[in-house]
């Protein structure tokens, strides 16, 4: 740990975060720069992820004990996300920051979830200097709430993330009419909506819309519930930091519709809330974690409902390979969820155009920028063939060999 200078997070996610926990339990105790709302949708996400590890522990280890083998350690817990909130530096978009000897860092918006940024290394050594900049997670320039992406203009080395390298979304627009007709179809027959939901970015996203939905009057009012603790907590980083979010949630906010407030879901924080959702009759609506439907409480929400009919799932996030999320978006016929197999009866709908990922597009539209300069390019983030498309299309349009790294392979500029 004594040869890492400082941890530098371009935003909360876990896929970006769940390992500066780990981090902290080996040792370090130097500083973790990033956006003030980061660092507090961080420790929102990782104390959650601390409580599974704590949680997954302790039940391996009643059967390894039966076994008389050695206990199995949590990857870390609570009390290494609270040591790492001692380690935190805030810092402001725009603003250079000195985080090694030789090397300031700035940060700029990144349009992904609140408090995401975009980094540029500008790093000094022997005389010279280079400029390194980090993507981060890039959000579609339609994606409401947030503002939409900056970019930077000139790049020795640029490390380019690709979940959508390979295509681009549905237009906003087109999708939020799918998502008026699939609840108006669902209220006709007074069916359950199911929203596998991440907690933070995506569940103040489809509350967002519903408020405005309600209040325009096209659709009539139903029951939201947003089950998930998670999801509660990060309204209120959100209703703190309303000067970072666009201007289309402060024209709304001035009609009289503060879509962050409770008036448009009903809270379900407790595990028996959340049993009891499985008695209320339709219409309504349920947003549950977790996004990709790899735990949490949505598993239960669709072990009860997916053989009904009347049943709308609307998958409204990227699907990873081999998550419960990714199979019903494939239209699988059958489904086990905590081992038993249930037919999929329900209607299930696939909405990437809610997605907070920039599609190939945007993120080239993003890269144009840089791209006078024949950076590197390395691209990151993506499964193999969205990778590999993002680069064939670098290629073509700028004459710049990408490359796709594999784990442990090193990047020297």
């Amino acid at each position: 740990m004594q040869d890492i200078d400082a941890v530098l997070l371009t935003h909360g996610h876990l896929d970006h975060t769940g390992r500066v926990p780990l981090l902290v339990k080996f040792g370090y105790n130097g500083p973790i720069y990033s956006t003030t709302e980061t660092l507090e949708l961080a420790q929102i996400i990782l104390q959650d992820s601390a409580r599974l590890q704590v949680g997954d522990a302790m039940r391996k280890n009643r059967k390894l004990l039966k076994k008389g083998e050695p206990p199995f350690e949590a990857l870390y817990t609570t009390e290494h996300v609270e040591f790492m909130r001692e380690l935190t530096r805030p810092i402001k978009l725009n603003t250079p920051v000195t985080v090694a000897e030789g090397i300031t860092a700035t940060w700029i918006e990144a349009g992904h979830m609140l408090g995401s940024g975009s980094i540029k290394l500008e790093v000094t050594e022997k005389g010279k200097k280079k400029t390194i900049i980090f993507s981060g997670d890039l959000g579609p320039i339609t994606l409401p709430l947030l503002k939409p992406f900056e970019h930077f203009n000139k790049a020795d080395l640029v490390f380019l993330e690709s979940t959508y390298g390979d295509r681009d979304h549905k237009p906003y627009d087109q999708t939020l009419e799918e998502f008026e007709a699939i609840i108006k179809d669902a209220y006709a027959t007074g069916g359950k909506m199911l929203v596998p939901t991440f907690a933070i970015g995506r569940a103040q996203q489809i509350i967002y819309h519903l408020a405005d939905l309600f209040h325009s009057g096209k659709i009539p009012k139903f029951p939201v519930y947003l089950d998930s603790p998670m999801a509660l907590s990060a309204f209120n980083v959100y209703r703190n930091h309303q000067d970072l979010l666009d201007e289309e949630f402060h024209a709304l906010k001035r009609k009289g519709v503060f879509p962050l407030d409770t008036q448009y879901f009903i809270p379900s924080q407790t595990a028996d809330s959340s049993k009891a959702l499985n008695n209320i009759k339709g219409p309504c609506m349920i947003l549950a974690g977790a996004g990709m439907c790899n735990g949490g409480r949505i598993l239960h929400h669709l072990r009860h409902n997916l053989s009904n009919p009347n049943t709308h799932v609307l998958i409204v996030g990227f699907q990873s390979y081999g998550s419960i999320g990714r199979r019903l978006v494939e239209k699988a016929q059958k489904i086990s969820i905590f081992g038993e197999e249930k037919i999929v009866r329900a209607h299930v709908h696939t909405l990437n155009g809610f997605s907070a990922h920039a599609g190939q597009t945007e993120l080239l539209k993003w890269f144009s920028y840089l791209a006078p300069a024949k950076p590197k390019v390395v691209i990151t983030h993506g499964e193999d063939v969205p990778r590999k498309a993002l680069a064939a299309c670098i290629k073509k349009q700028y004459k710049i060999n990408a490359t796709t790294p594999k784990i442990g392979d090193v990047i020297e500029l």
